[in-house]
């Protein structure tokens, strides 16, 4: 949720003032696009954001990541919104040879650690998009991390929705359809977020490219279909997340209110600048000043509060030189660490793939089509049928015909050895997109064998996730 800030009131003033850094500190940015002032690399740059839940021993979401964050006391291992969440961050590393195997090393330890703390208090981490034992008494304001700036988006957005309630509606093989007046619905939606250090003038094909992997990205790696006892998308935490931040920003081209969860309003076409210029359309939900001159606090955080599917990200060097980065945020946790390094490569593999063919992509498939495959894709997995270069197709045989090798060769490219790309798309990605065996289906399965036992299945999938087994391997 992102940086921390240091109040939670604030004045019509605080936004005046922050409106006006905000487009100053936007013109300063367009300076640096116009003089390519960014950091330059032969090669990008890759890390991760890995979110995760607390339970208990009755497989139930626990409160206690306070004592657990205080116990464990590690740099990269932080709170998240809710008080039963937490999220790791594991070390950019360049992307060339052994770079998945060091991101596994470096995931490992972090997470070994989680659970030997966690073992000394009696609670359990767990990657899982959506966990099935939560419940809407338990994503409550009274659970959320004791943070300003969580309270205070809180209280930004009931305020700019004028204290409407918000109003939840997924459909899919059940209904949910409820109301209420605060953000944690986002606490139950825990996500695995992709970082990819880029070049300037490589920019505006990689970020078309993240919007078309949204779709494919999102089939294979689902891992959320159950909220509230109800079976919805195979990837609900799409449609909740956008609902639990609901607020009109501004209208695209048909008509649509774009709202600050959102895979965007079209391609672009000569900068990321055009993101962060959009990023002035939507009203401020934290004006919290800095005297900070260097490294455009206000626009930074103006756009952590816009949470696009594919974000832009301005960074610094240790040297104080400004970068760039994609952030990709569809996939969801889990549900093992080999799924997890396996959908990381997936996803760096696509984005660097499409964004480096002969003829770009985004010329043949329409945003238009890329945003309707995107939810079609959150909705029905690899059952969806897409619109994919003229052409309809099923994501499944496009992702095992066609993407998989495409993102398997530009991982090639980049000099990435030939264990650890077999480890990532031969034994993990492969099994996993002919079987259909993603999260999401396992999860179903169990279910259907088992009946609509959620505690039951999340004791299974806690037990299944502690081998370490992708989950095309696991049983029910």
């Amino acid at each position: 949720m992102g940086q921390e800030i240091a109040e939670t009131g604030f004045t019509p003033d605080d936004y005046a003032a922050f409106r006006k850094q905000t487009r100053e500190e936007t013109q300063i940015l367009k300076h640096w696009f116009d003089t390519r002032a960014f950091d330059w690399s032969e090669e990008a740059t890759v890390g991760l954001e890995l979110e995760a839940w607390l339970i208990d021993a009755d497989h139930l979401p626990a409160p206690q990541n306070a004592a657990f964050l205080s116990a464990l006391d590690h740099p990269d291992i932080v709170s998240e919104l809710s008080r039963f969440n937490f999220e790791i961050n594991a070390p950019a590393r360049p992307l060339q040879r052994h770079v998945l195997t060091r991101t596994a090393e470096d995931l490992a330890e972090r997470w070994a650690a989680c659970r030997a703390t966690g073992k000394t208090l009696g609670l359990t981490p767990l990657t899982i998009g959506i966990l099935p034992t939560v419940r809407d008494d338990m994503l409550q304001p009274s659970w959320m991390s004791d943070a300003n700036r969580y309270r205070a988006l809180n209280d930004a957005i009931l305020s700019r929705r004028k204290d409407h309630d918000l109003h939840i509606q997924i459909e899919g093989e059940d209904k949910l359809d409820y109301h209420c007046n605060h953000i944690m619905l986002e606490a139950a939606c825990t996500s695995l977020q992709a970082h990819l250090k880029i070049n300037q003038e490589d920019a505006v094909r990689f970020y078309n490219a993240s919007i078309l992997a949204a779709a494919p990205l999102i089939a294979a790696t689902a891992n959320s279909p159950y909220l509230y006892g109800k079976s919805l998308w195979t990837e609900t935490r799409i449609p909740a997340f956008e609902q639990a931040a609901r607020l009109d920003g501004f209208r695209d081209t048909e008509g649509r209110n774009v709202g600050r969860v959102t895979l965007g309003t079209g391609y672009i076409r000569h900068s990321l600048m055009e993101l962060f210029l959009r990023n002035l359309s939507y009203e401020p939900l934290l004006p919290a000043l800095s005297d900070d001159s260097t490294t455009l606090p206000h626009l930074r955080l103006q756009n952590g509060t816009v949470w696009r599917w594919v974000r832009p990200i301005l960074g610094f060097e240790t040297d104080g030189r400004p970068h760039l980065r994609l952030e990709h945020r569809v996939m969801p946790a889990g549900p093992s660490q080999a799924d997890t390094i396996a959908n990381l490569a997936l996803c760096h593999g696509l984005v660097l793939g499409l964004g480096r063919l002969d003829v770009p992509p985004e010329d043949e498939t329409s945003f238009e089509h890329a945003r309707q495959n995107f939810y079609a894709c959150a909705e029905h997995g690899l059952k969806a049928d897409i619109q994919w270069g003229g052409r309809r197709v099923n994501v499944q045989s496009l992702l095992l015909d066609h993407l998989l090798p495409l993102a398997r060769r530009a991982l090639e490219a980049e000099g990435l050895g030939q264990i650890e790309l077999d480890e990532a798309f031969v034994n993990t990605l492969q099994p996993r997109l002919r079987s259909g065996l993603t999260g999401a289906e396992w999860q179903r399965s169990f279910i259907d064998c088992n009946g609509y036992n959620f505690q039951a299945l999340t004791e299974r999938y806690t037990e299944m996730q502690a081998t370490g087994d992708p989950v095309h391997r696991w049983t029910v």
